[in-house]
């Protein structure tokens, strides 16, 4: 067995603090030189090369995959303004069409945008925003065809079907109208991909007359504009790790100044919403780490003006809040799982909508009236196929609107879930959330594949997947490890996975997969390991702690050179993250940094077989990282287990677009599990 390209080494010195890190792979950051791409595509070849044999396996895994999947599928509309709003499939095609309906669902269908034809011929497409004017009749849509989350937005008009002949360029990809039509406000991004600038432009008016309404100068910031559920307001909000400001303006009065509600300070969180006469902000301070509900007048942001109206609970995270004319919504978290409770503005109701499962997923969908006495939300669990629920606030009745479709013989009784819990290195206890089908499965330890993240607060919920049908119904099963960095427990969980207490998040996971082989469900030579982005650097760092742990391990657009990357101000999102893992030109950041970095601490040891993904033109996390790590890991590798990576040269960060070309993707990395596994077929 070949090992594989080896990349020629070109040590780069790189010094700070005293401390010199000599970098051989320094070189592939530049993706215009032959040099990089030739090693880019060598290392596509030697996958290719390597799992040719699984092609037929792959091939039957993307059928199965599609299969399941109802293609001439279409959303839940919702009702806003005149018009019902939906989004629906056709056939045989991968892009959504976006429509609408007047009055009635029995009326014509007027096709928005069909993205479909706007993506043919394109090796990316992909939709960012959509926004209606207030007349209805002009649609402002985004699109990127580069995969690096650079969206330029584009005006339709509904009734002719013509389109102006320009567009704005380098935004995020939203836009908001003020109420007259006339204008849009949009935000911008710097050279680091940052959203910087809010400009107002003018419909029609050439773009170069666009005026700059604000600008965020504080590196570590982002900013970002929406027009608020009541319509009344535009907001510009901006956002860093620990730390909001926002500014409004009445959106009839688009020429006017946004008008500052709390400045920023440091460990100050805060968002707003507005109903009536007041604001309503969800906020951490007087130290309600778990966040509370607040209440001030709108001439009254400054903090000293709030009252509470939810108080701080110690064991409950609020997460969220819809608010309605009769009726305030909020989504709570409490011991891992998400409860809805219903309060009417009066004080005389009070209650939750009650789940039963013992590990699921729910949350506040759209609900864009505030007249509406009806709550609709999304409820899944690892079983059971995601739904949209209509809930009558005022009766407690439930209406299901619609169950994601599985199509063939899926039976959600023919699989079991449950959650436990595993004892960490300080004492804490981990929570996992398993699901397997019994009747797939022998006696004894089992296939099993952990799946983990652990950074920025995201918590990777126990909802349904029908593409993991594919490893269940072959006898695997699957766990999700609600790890330190997250915020499944709660604030405290995710501020004891960061910063200076990072490595919590990588010796969670590791206690986690040694407890499931500890308790029979698993075993060394049958534990697989996965994660994507800063659950890739989660998978570089357990590998390089507990490489004997693992069979195999797929990290995806993995963030695996730490230091290097959080030095360089100049790549996209690296200021930003400072309050995340730590700014390395401070010396006690830069040692503990280091200390776990996955390309820094690649050592001479048998790696477990390893699949690594990237994209070239990953806005994210920059393919260098994980060809470089590719690189060093055949350096030091010790054994025969192989070590593959796979770069599509035409997508970034969330790989392919489209329902169909990603799943391909998801058919290669499940080929090489059961590669790994021993699973044939």
């Amino acid at each position: 067995m070949s090992k594989g390209p080896s990349a020629p080494k070109k040590n780069e010195e790189l010094k700070i603090h005293g401390d010199l890190r000599l970098d051989p792979y320094y070189w592939l950051n530049d993706r215009e030189a032959p040099e990089t791409i030739s090693y880019l595509e060598a290392e596509n070849a030697y996958r290719e090369e390597e799992m040719q044999s699984l092609k037929p396996l792959e091939e039957k895994l993307f059928l199965e995959l599609k299969g399941r999947i109802k293609e001439d599928d279409s959303s839940v509309p919702y009702f806003k303004n005149g018009y019902w709003y939906y989004l629906r499939y056709d056939q045989a095609k991968d892009y959504p069409i976006y429509c609408r309906k007047a009055e009635s669902m029995e009326a014509k269908e007027e096709i928005m945008l069909d993205a479909n034809v706007e993506a043919s011929g394109k090796d990316y497409y992909q939709v960012g925003g959509l926004s209606l004017s207030p007349d209805r009749n002009w649609l402002a849509y985004s699109y990127d065809e580069q995969s690096r989350r650079i969206f330029k937005i584009r005006f339709r008009n509904l009734s002719s079907g013509e389109e102006l002949n320009y567009e704005l360029a380098n935004s995020t990809g939203s836009a908001s109208w003020s109420s007259d039509g006339a204008y849009i406000f949009y935000t911008q991004k710097d050279e680091t991909l940052r959203p910087n600038k809010i400009f107002r432009h003018k419909i029609g008016s050439p773009v170069q007359d666009d005026v700059l309404v604000y600008e965020e100068l504080d590196p570590t910031f982002i900013c970002s504009v929406y027009r608020s559920k009541s319509e009344k307001y535009l907001i510009i909000g901006s956002h860093s790790t620990v730390s909001n400001e926002y500014r409004y303006l009445p959106a009839d009065q688009p020429e006017g100044e946004f008008r500052l509600v709390q400045p920023r300070e440091r460990d100050l969180e805060y968002s707003i919403a507005h109903y009536g006469e007041h604001w309503y902000i969800r906020t951490n301070f007087q130290n309600a780490a778990n966040f509370k509900l607040m209440r001030t007048e709108l001439d009254k942001g400054l903090k000293e003006n709030w009252e509470d109206l939810i108080p701080h609970r110690k064991e409950v995270y609020l997460e969220g809040i819809a608010i309605f004319e009769k009726y305030l919504v909020l989504e709570e978290r409490e011991k891992g799982l998400t409860r809805l409770r219903i309060k009417t503005w009066q004080g005389e109701d009070d209650h939750y909508i009650e789940f039963d499962s013992e590990t699921y997923t729910a949350g506040i969908g759209l609900n864009p009236s505030f007249e509406s006495d009806k709550l609709r939300y999304g409820y899944a669990s690892l079983v059971q196929p995601f739904s949209v629920i209509e809930y009558d606030m005022g009766d407690r009745s439930k209406k299901l609107l619609k169950e994601q479709e599985v199509l063939g013989d899926f039976n959600a009784n023919n699989y079991r879930e449950e959650r436990r819990w595993y004892e960490a290195a300080d004492g804490k206890k981990v929570p996992v959330s398993l699901v397997w089908r019994p009747d797939r499965q022998s006696e004894g330890p089992q296939k099993l594949l952990l799946y983990g993240y652990g950074s920025y607060g995201h918590t990777i919920e126990p909802s349904f997947s029908s593409n993991r049908l594919s490893l269940l119904d072959r006898g695997f099963t699957f766990a999700i490890a609600h790890i330190r960095g997250s915020q499944y427990l709660g604030r405290e969980w995710y501020e004891d996975g960061k910063m200076l207490h990072k490595k919590n998040t990588f010796s969670d996971f590791i206690c986690v997969a040694e407890g499931l082989v500890k308790d029979g469900l698993t075993k060394e030579d049958r534990l697989f390991a996965m994660g994507g982005s800063a659950g890739g650097l989660l998978m570089g760092t357990v590998i390089n702690w507990k490489p004997a742990l693992f069979k195999a391990v797929i990290a995806a657009v993995p963030f695996v050179d730490v230091v290097t990357t959080m030095l360089d101000e100049s790549i996209p999102l690296t200021t930003g993250e400072f309050d995340e893992w730590g700014n390395p030109k401070n010396e006690e950041y830069y040692h503990y940094i280091k200390s776990y970095s996955p390309y820094d601490n690649v050592s001479d040891q048998a790696y477990p077989n390893l699949l690594i993904t990237t994209g070239l033109h990953d806005s994210q996390v920059q393919y260098w990282e994980p060809a470089k790590w590719c690189a060093k890991l055949r350096d030091y590798h010790q054994g025969s287990n192989v070590i593959l990576m796979y770069c599509n040269m035409s997508t970034g960060h969330g790989g392919a677009s489209g329902r169909f070309e990603a799943l391909k993707e998801t058919a290669m990395e499940y080929s090489f599990l059961f590669w790994q596994a021993g699973i044939e077929k």
